[in-house]
């Protein structure tokens, strides 16, 4: 049985932009359903977020490239590296640049950073040309319609098929996935219908199996011991505000084997799917698409050397 999911309006607009401005979504998957406060209406939550905008500067990073994309008053961060598919409206393969148009896709069930400006990982760039191209982004179903009803693909033999692993693909491999769709022409009926020229299967995403949950809690587990190395390291170097032990951040974390990617105000800690923005002298700090809150501001208390409260090191041993 296929569940539902309901996801108060309000924070789901919150984690996808908000106020700032949140990116237009190309599809609808129907497995989560949005609850809007003000007007009580039920929304299909978006399965991919669509960021568009012309690219207006290029920040080449050790493993990645930073572009940002700007679109009126809306700039987003587009990270690419050498594994990301990026391609013209009409299919060919593409560089992007200073100065292009791009639309880029997000599955939005991944985990985001809770920082401004919004960064994104798409599954997929397009660079949009002035050739009569078209793309969809979609999850189509086992008649390879796509989600709402607007977009049905007759496959023939000149369609080019091809996946983001580069496992080879037939038509059947088509049913039932998140896919990348480039035709030029479609008929007017409802849904339309065309012939792609080009398919792309997203086998890098994940299938989600619906979860039974069991409605007796489960108790929570003992908190994890500290390891040792990092206990001597927060004997041998902390301070304390207002009763609170700072600790440091990098020298810990790293022992403990995050990531730890220094920025012009804190520092991004990660390892796997988790993900951690702190901002020096802001209590607030982000935690995928969450944001928590320390009981005192992380500090820099002496050159390059962040300091947060030790209660941090328990939340990372989790």
């Amino acid at each position: 049985m296929k569940m539902t999911k309901v996801v108060p309006f309000a924070m789901s607009a919150l984690l996808l932009g908000g106020a700032i401005g949140a990116p237009t979504a190309s599809a609808n998957e129907g497995e989560a359903t949005v609850i809007n406060a003000e007007t009580s209406e039920q929304q299909v939550q978006p399965i991919f977020i669509k960021v568009t905008g012309t690219v207006e500067n290029v920040e080449v990073r050790e493993n990645a490239t930073y572009y940002t994309v700007v679109d009126g008053d809306n700039t987003n961060i587009v990270i690419a590296n050498k594994d990301s598919l990026v391609f013209d409206n009409m299919g060919k393969e593409a560089k992007l640049q200073k100065g292009d148009k791009v639309s880029a896709y997000s599955y939005a069930k991944k985990p985001m950073l809770a920082i401004y400006p919004p960064q994104y990982n798409p599954e997929v760039i397009i660079v949009e040309t002035e050739e009569m191209g078209s793309v969809e982004v979609d999850f189509f179903n086992k008649d390879l319609v796509d989600t709402e009803n607007n977009l049905k693909l007759n496959v023939g033999e000149d369609t080019k098929l091809a996946s983001a692993t580069g496992k080879a693909v037939k038509v059947d491999d088509l049913k039932e996935q998140h896919l990348v769709v480039f035709y030029t022409i479609a008929t007017m009926s409802i849904p339309a219908q065309t012939p792609p020229s080009k398919v792309i299967v997203l086998d890098t995403i994940e299938k989600e199996e619906p979860v039974e949950v069991d409605p007796t809690p489960e108790p929570e587990p003992a908190p994890a011991p500290v390891d040792s190395a990092v206990q001597e390291i927060i004997n041998k170097d902390f301070y304390e505000v207002d009763g609170t032990k700072m600790v440091p951040l990098r020298l810990i974390a790293e022992k403990l084997g995050f990531k730890v990617e220094v920025t012009p105000k804190g520092a991004i800690v990660s390892k796997g799917a988790l993900a951690y923005t702190i901002t020096r002298g802001q209590k607030e700090y982000g935690y995928n698409k969450a944001l928590r809150q320390f009981k005192v501001a992380p500090a820099l208390l002496e050159s390059g050397k962040t300091y947060v409260p030790v209660e941090f090191v328990e939340e990372l041993t989790k």
